[in-house]
């Protein structure tokens, strides 16, 4: 992982980085060390209660997210059973062929392809005397590494404390030999306390300071939901290719690596669509099972996509049907969870230059509404201009005035705020055809009375 061997860390305040390590000191590896030996080797733990695709794509998953962490799957261990082991997250027999594939591959970390309880992480690497991370830790680290903006960071710090809060009690363990019996307070559980002091004290400043910047950038919503200018929101599993979509179609620069959750911070800009202008946004991407601490400390964030007009639901075109679905699935759970559920949405198939021709017509046949269309070639990019331009024109209002021609400063008036104008010279003045916003044409009407 990035963080040179420790768990999600904070990454602004060392008082309280020091206590954001995992349980066991021996479990860190020194970052000379990592940055000697390249990627960290990790090998991954599942307990699936069925077999099948959708478990290899929650196995590919879990890998494509811990190689964009910096880390690379050496094996895989697999448990196939209801639910995972309460105590160990894996049974007896799988703890054992574990134990004895650590000591012999001697990896930099143990990932579980879902979440651990504090418990079963503690117990864990108690056993294995090796790191052990979950899909959660992992997700959080790709986060701190992404952010960029102070917003994005504080977020992710927010994310981390609150998922660390409840995993800090083993770090004191060679404390407690120095603790009395029952119904006392040795000083392992006086440090204990005094660290959980700290990083509450830390976590109310972030929501503060989060608050603050969820006020500005209201005030921002605000101030564009007043003009005519709808707001287009890109949604979608992440890589599926939103910010290479959005690059081009603005020519925004926005970051558009082969890896996951690249983009973290929202990105908004005004576009052109067959003359009418429409504010594209890029937001994080989705995954499924996102960690609700993740959802919740980007929700500032989300409300652009929940105040959108209209969202381009961004999907790859190129993925099996099968597993397109889950994504899809994945995507409607986040955007329901936001309360933006009930936004208009369109389909926007997205890579469809990486379909042969067979391809393409089933998609046509299951997705009839959906767009099909590649950032990178720019196929299929005319139609989703047209798609913005209707989006556009449905919020203005079509005015059709004659215009004496004592008072032609008025048509200037209507080429300045309107769009799509026409005019035609009549006996009574200039009769002026356009779309207008709706406070621009109620200007104009109010000053041909007065």
């Amino acid at each position: 992982m990035a963080d040179g061997g420790r768990g999600p860390i904070v990454r602004h305040d060392s008082s309280v980085a020091e206590i954001q390590r995992t349980y066991r000191g021996s479990a860190a590896r020194p970052e000379e060390e990592l940055v000697r030996r390249g990627p960290e080797r990790a090998v991954v733990i599942a307990s699936l209660d069925r077999d099948g695709d959708e478990a290899d794509d929650r196995l590919a998953e879990l890998g494509e997210l811990l190689r964009t962490a910096g880390a690379r799957v050496v094996d895989t261990i697999v448990q196939h059973r209801e639910r995972p082991q309460p105590r160990t997250y894996l049974g007896r027999g799988k703890l054992d062929d574990l134990a004895a594939l650590v000591a012999r591959l001697k990896p930099d970390l143990i990932a579980a392809e879902g979440s651990l309880s504090p418990g079963q992480q503690r117990t864990l690497e108690d056993r294995l005397k090796t790191r052990v991370v979950d899909r959660t830790a992992v997700i959080l680290d790709i986060f701190a590494q992404h952010a960029r903006s102070a917003e994005g960071k504080l977020q992710v710090e927010l994310a981390q404390l609150e998922y660390s809060y409840a995993r800090q009690e083993g770090l004191w363990q060679h404390l407690e030999r120095l603790g009395g019996g029952v119904g006392t307070r040795g000083p392992g559980e006086t440090q204990l306390e005094s660290d959980r002091r700290l990083v509450r004290n830390r976590m109310a400043a972030l929501r503060r300071r989060l608050r603050d910047v969820a006020r500005s950038r209201e005030t921002q919503r605000e101030r564009r939901s007043v003009s005519a200018v709808p707001q287009i929101a890109l949604a979608g599993y992440t890589n599926a290719g939103k910010s290479s979509l959005m690059n081009a179609l603005t020519g925004a620069g926005v970051t558009a690596d082969d890896t996951l959750f690249e983009t973290l911070d929202p990105t908004t800009r005004r576009l052109q669509a067959e003359g009418q202008e429409v504010l594209l946004s890029d937001t994080v991407g989705f995954i499924r099972r996102l960690p609700h601490q993740l959802v919740t400390a980007f929700s500032a964030t989300l409300e652009e996509v929940r105040e959108a007009d209209l969202v381009l639901h961004v999907a790859d075109a190129s993925e099996p049907e099968a597993r397109r679905a889950a994504q899809a699935d994945a995507v409607a759970e986040v955007l329901d969870e936001i309360g933006a559920a009930d936004v208009p949405r369109m389909l926007v198939l997205n890579k469809i230059d990486l379909a042969d021709a067979d391809q393409r017509t089933a998609l046509s046949h299951r997705h009839s509404g959906a767009l099909q269309v590649s950032a990178a070639t720019g196929e299929g990019l005319d139609g989703l201009s047209r798609v913005l331009a209707r989006t556009a024109r449905a919020r203005l209002t079509p005015v059709d005035l004659v215009i004496p021609y004592a008072r032609t400063a008025l048509i200037a008036d209507v080429y300045a705020a309107g769009s799509e104008v026409e005019q035609e010279s009549t006996e009574e003045g200039t009769r002026v055809r356009a779309l207008m916003p709706p406070a621009a044409a109620a200007r104009t009407r109010q000053a041909l009375e007065t």
